[in-house]
């Protein structure tokens, strides 16, 4: 597995292509097909050991029935909330985010942002003129992030005119691309001379490039997702990681410190762990805080102070919150990112029963929201 040699990977959007599936799933799949598009490509595919049924990557990228429950919303922090502009969030004082792409180069299962898998939604702009005037008209912006989709799928031509136009703004001194590129499809980066150009040309010694790169488990850190990685850092570019913890994917406290050993070694920093969004259809991928905060603490155990940096939170519609313990029933947080200024670094301690997954499962939360707290 990881051994394929090619130029370019080939993409496969219709999955009764796929060989190693028999007739009979296929038949099952294709209801969750008609409801959530596949497309995934033969690179990514060949890193699944098809004779195992539970094998990470293929429940990572192939569709599975839990995705037909109506569990959650189509929107589960209020992003709707943050448009200041068509395609163009400003949640946080100094970030704003640019929908760039609602394409991806193969869509996860679990994707907090599964709605943009149904063809009746739109949010990405072509045209992302009003949200870059927007930013250039707001001083206090300092950091972009490039997101959908994937925001390297983008044509080399459409990034460069994009990074041209935000660095012709004197207060955005970060760019971030969000993109799950480096393990679906890392040719795209290290063959692309003009990309990494670009990046070169723009990553500087004071205003830098970070690419977010989206590894959630070990065996998707290939030969080429390393050469990836060294393509962009020798660039000049910041190589960061996050990943939501999965069900049956990473949640394993082994799985997890390996994942934090291997990019530390490969220089990328780990940035983030998510608790996985409520979002209808991802019901399979969710784990419970108290589970969650285990595995992640005997996964730290296992990994350097390198790893260890990473931070374990959750996007909920009032800000980035960091889940800090739970310990004897309670749960410990503080707001890291506040969508209220007067929120940030606020710390919580709330009662966490054992099924609880989201901010909202909290019942003193409960209580607020139903009196309108």
């Amino acid at each position: 597995m990881g051994g394929v040699n090619m130029a370019q990977p080939r993409y496969i959007t219709d999955i009764s292509k796929i060989e190693t599936i028999s007739n009979q799933e296929k038949d099952t799949l294709k209801k969750i097909t008609d409801k959530f598009v596949f497309r995934a490509n033969d690179y990514y595919l060949s890193l699944i050991n098809w004779d195992h049924p539970d094998d990470p990557i293929r429940r990572l990228v192939i569709p599975n029935k839990g995705e037909l429950e109506e569990y959650g919303n189509w929107d589960a922090c209020n992003e709707e909330a943050n448009y200041v502009v068509p395609g163009c969030q400003h949640k946080y004082q100094a970030t704003a985010l640019l929908m760039v792409s609602e394409v991806c180069g193969a869509y996860c299962r679990y994707c907090f942002r599964k709605r943009l898998f149904r063809n009746d939604v739109k949010e990405a702009q072509s045209d992302v003129t009003p949200g870059i005037e927007y930013i250039r008209n707001h001083p206090e912006i300092s950091n972009v992030l490039l997101t959908g989709g994937d925001s390297l799928i983008l044509s080399t031509k459409k990034i460069r005119s994009i990074v041209e136009e935000l660095r012709s703004i004197p207060h955005v001194k970060i760019i971030r691309f969000g993109s799950k590129l480096p393990a679906f499809n890392p040719m795209r980066i290290y063959e692309d001379e003009e990309l990494l150009q670009i990046f070169k040309e723009y990553s500087t010694a004071d205003r830098k490039i970070y690419v977010m790169a989206h590894i959630n488990h070990p065996q998707e850190i290939t030969e080429h997702t390393r050469k990836a990685f060294k393509a962009l850092m020798d660039a000049g570019v910041v190589v960061m990681n996050q990943t939501p913890i999965l069900k049956g994917i990473n949640d394993d406290p082994v799985v997890l410190g390996k994942l934090l050993d291997e990019l530390s070694w490969a220089g990328v920093a780990p940035y983030y762990f998510f608790q996985n969004r409520p979002v209808a259809g991802n019901s399979d991928f969710v784990i419970p805080f108290e589970k969650a905060v285990k595995i992640i603490e005997e996964a730290k155990a296992l990994t350097s102070g390198l790893g260890k940096r990473v931070r374990y939170v959750m996007s909920h519609s009032s800000g980035k919150i960091e889940i800090l313990a739970v310990e004897n029933g309670k749960i410990y947080l503080k707001y890291h990112q506040a969508k209220n200024p007067n929120d940030y670094g606020r710390f919580m301690v709330y009662d966490c029963p054992k099924d609880a997954a989201w901010f909202d499962d909290l019942p003193q939360v409960q209580n607020q929201l139903m009196v309108g707290v």
